[in-house]
């Protein structure tokens, strides 16, 4: 006589009440025997425990992770969109968390977690279990968790109590949704609401999933407006050119088009570069950094030369700024004193700098390459046609000028960095 097969777990009819937790309690010490349970936990959270038991994730570890440094989380804050709506995400999540004693959860796109806020008690709880700035809730990390399960099927997940792989999270509830960035699609980060079991309510997730749609609805308003805005620079720019070209953002989305018909997205490679690129839906262009984007133009007759002359205008305190002569005229930007150190010390030294060279002229300090990096990653987003890289320095066939101040003690007055005070020392003492 054959057997009968054996049936699959029945899922649990309400997920949340004290009898379902136990029930998952029981269905997960069964998993991590090997053995079968009459009830099994939700399909998400069943899969999510699978990929923890792949992972190796020891279910009675703890939680704890090295954390990132205090740089490397200010540098992860600003290089992620997801930095831009913090207000929103602070006004929507924040001041409920607080309001119903739970804490709001914001990570990078590797479920690093980069800002929480909160009720202070469960601020000051959630140490206990590294559930703080710099520290890794991805589930390879940590198992299963909001966080770490919302990374992985980048879809919204609530996981209360028991659902959690590590044991040492049962007493805590989370809810998180994904946000991606509306310019292309790639996931930005997390936002999640956490805290004690006892403060789980089943409208958390529905929350949650709302004010992070409102972000990334704040990120498209965001980025159209700078369509805009590199619309307004584009304009004058291809009417003087003949031939094709547009004007896209970094993301490939068009501003204005001359002498082809509109598109609807360009295509860019991953590491974009000024100079002659071939691009699939085009053929071979000629690209051209602008403010906020690109000029691309078909290469239908001989290429443009490089830009030959950078203007560092370091004569005024308030109106730092540097300015670009290139094949569609000249360009002006404003900088920040930082950056008007780092460009500084790139003209004093056009054999090139490398990170920990420049960490030294502009900190007293060589070990300060991460921060330098991020700098220079920001600048040569709007300079990169003239700036080189390994070393870092002036392309060598621009012609860089330098317009210092009159009195040579108001060259970058509130500077500290060394390079700085040594060229005013060294100006006074002539």
């Amino acid at each position: 006589m054959e057997a009968s097969p054996v049936a699959a777990p029945r899922p649990v009819a309400d997920p949340y009440s004290a009898a379902t937790t136990r029930l998952v309690h029981r269905a997960r010490e069964a998993r991590l025997a090997g053995e079968r349970a009459a009830a099994g936990p939700r399909a998400e959270i069943d899969a999510s425990w699978n990929r923890a038991l792949r992972s190796g994730v020891d279910p009675e570890q703890s939680t704890e992770s090295r954390l990132l440094a205090t740089e490397e989380i200010e540098h992860r804050r600003r290089s992620t969109p997801i930095g831009g709506v913090m207000p929103l995400l602070r006004d929507g999540l924040a001041v409920i968390a607080d309001a119903t004693r739970q804490i709001m959860v914001v990570t990078d796109d590797e479920g690093r977690v980069l800002w929480r806020q909160g009720h202070p008690a469960v601020m000051h709880r959630a140490k206990d279990i590294c559930l703080e700035e710099g520290a890794a809730w991805s589930e390879s990390a940590t198992g299963t968790n909001a966080i770490g399960t919302a990374l992985a099927t980048r879809a919204p997940v609530q996981v209360h109590s028991a659902e959690h792989f590590v044991r040492v999270l049962h007493t805590w509830t989370c809810a998180a949704a994904p946000v991606r960035d509306p310019r292309d699609g790639r996931l930005v980060g997390i936002v999640d609401v956490s805290g004690p079991a006892s403060a789980f309510h089943p409208t958390t997730l529905a929350l949650v999933g709302s004010v992070a749609a409102l972000a990334e609805s704040e990120l498209r308003n965001r980025h159209l407006v700078a369509i805009e805005r590199l619309r307004s620079v584009a304009a004058p720019i291809l009417c003087r050119l003949g031939g094709r070209a547009l004007v896209v953002d970094a993301h490939g989305w068009p501003a204005a088009v001359s002498g082809m018909p509109p598109v609807d997205r360009l295509p860019l490679p991953r590491s974009m570069r000024p100079g002659q690129v071939w691009l699939a839906s085009l053929g071979m262009c000629r690209v051209e950094p602008l403010p906020g984007g690109w000029l691309v133009r078909v290469a239908d007759g001989s290429p443009d030369g490089p830009p030959r002359r950078v203007v560092l205008d370091l004569s005024r305190e308030r109106g730092l700024a540097v300015h670009v002569t290139g094949p569609v005229g000249t360009w002006s930007r404003r900088l920040s004193p930082r950056h008007a150190e780092l460009l500084y010390a790139l003209a004093l030294h056009r054999e090139g700098r490398t990170a920990a060279e420049l960490a030294q002229d502009l900190f007293g300090d060589p070990t300060r390459t991460v921060t330098v990096r991020a700098e220079i990653s920001r600048v040569r987003r709007h300079l990169a046609e003239v700036l080189a890289h390994r070393p870092y320095r002036f392309d060598e066939e621009v012609e860089v000028e330098v317009v210092h101040p009159d009195q040579p003690a108001d060259l970058l007055p509130r500077s500290t960095a060394p390079v700085v005070v040594r060229a005013r020392a060294s100006a006074g003492a002539v």
